[in-house]
């Protein structure tokens, strides 16, 4: 029997005034879900829609992956 998989997708922003994305706060993140199990599968920049306003900012989508139970 083939091994199943489960995937969770985590949306990562910058600060809406000119901050960069954190390398610490990647990996707090990454090791938050790591403790659950979850690996990291990929990292997809992206444009995240702003709460206020037409623009946007650039954040990061992170995937994780585990096995199923």
């Amino acid at each position: 029997m083939a091994q199943r998989y489960e995937y969770r997708v985590v949306e990562l922003r910058e600060g809406l005034i000119g901050g960069k994305m954190s390398g610490d706060k990647l990996e707090k993140v990454l090791n938050q879900h790591a403790r659950e199990g979850w690996q990291l599968k990929a990292i997809t920049s992206v444009e995240v829609k702003g709460r206020i306003g037409p623009g946007g900012v650039e954040g990061v989508l992170v995937t994780l992956e585990r096995p199923t139970a």
